[in-house]
């Protein structure tokens, strides 16, 4: 349900006829009553009397949701500039995260951006490279010694996931320790400018791939 609102499929302001969708998704009459008071929650839906369930404006909508934003990338494929703003959300947030990493990270911190660079090292298959690249930039985060920063793992996690997958696809082969190793031989010198300029210069080789990605899907849909 939540994909379909998300996708535009039931746009926005549509009346949701629970009857109709129960026939539809083939389940029964509670769980579409149950799945809706989640998709209230999150700011999806409501109900009004005389006007029945709708769906709300995407500007009450909580995206930042984990659940949201899980659904969100489920559709990655088909509306890519889901990880062009994933992107610049990153380009915002972890240069600065690898500059406070450098001031404030700590023994623990490095080890566990080690553990996720030794992960990435000897990741044997696409899932094991995903799993150690989310490991790579959570740790990175914790670094920052910031609260709010380190939940900001739910965005990253979710979208990162997707566009490690993608990227996977297009370029089975390419390593990415190297200019990870760079981000963590900064925060390991406490050099916050090095930190911050690595992860710039990581972020430039993930435009590139999110170019390639594209050009390659464009390619498939000929």
């Amino acid at each position: 349900m939540a994909q379909r609102i998300l996708s535009g499929t039931i746009p926005e302001g549509a009346t949701i006829s629970v009857t109709e969708l129960q026939a539809d998704l083939g389940v029964s009459l509670t769980a579409v009553r149950e799945a809706l008071k989640v998709l209230t929650a999150k700011g999806l839906v409501d109900a009004r009397q005389k006007r029945g369930t709708f769906v709300r404006p995407r500007a009450d909508w909580n995206l930042l949701d984990a659940d949201m934003i899980r659904w969100h990338f489920k559709d990655a494929d088909a509306r890519p500039e889901l990880l062009e703003e994933l992107h610049e959300v990153r380009g915002i947030v972890e240069p600065a995260a690898a500059r406070l990493a450098a001031v404030r990270g700590d023994d623990s911190h490095l080890a566990a951006l080690e553990a996720a660079l030794a992960a990435m090292e000897s990741a044997g298959d696409d899932l094991a490279a995903v799993v150690a690249d989310l490991a790579f930039h959570r740790a990175l985060l914790a670094a920052t010694g910031n609260e709010l920063l380190t939940k900001m793992e739910v965005i990253m996690e979710t979208g990162l996931a997707d566009r490690d997958r993608l990227v996977h696809k297009v370029k089975p082969s390419d390593d990415p320790v190297p200019s990870h190793r760079r981000v963590v031989d900064a925060v390991r010198a406490h050099d916050p400018e090095g930190a911050e300029l690595a992860m710039r210069e990581l972020l430039a080789k993930a435009a590139e791939d999110l170019t390639e990605v594209r050009g390659s899907s464009r390619k498939g849909r000929r």
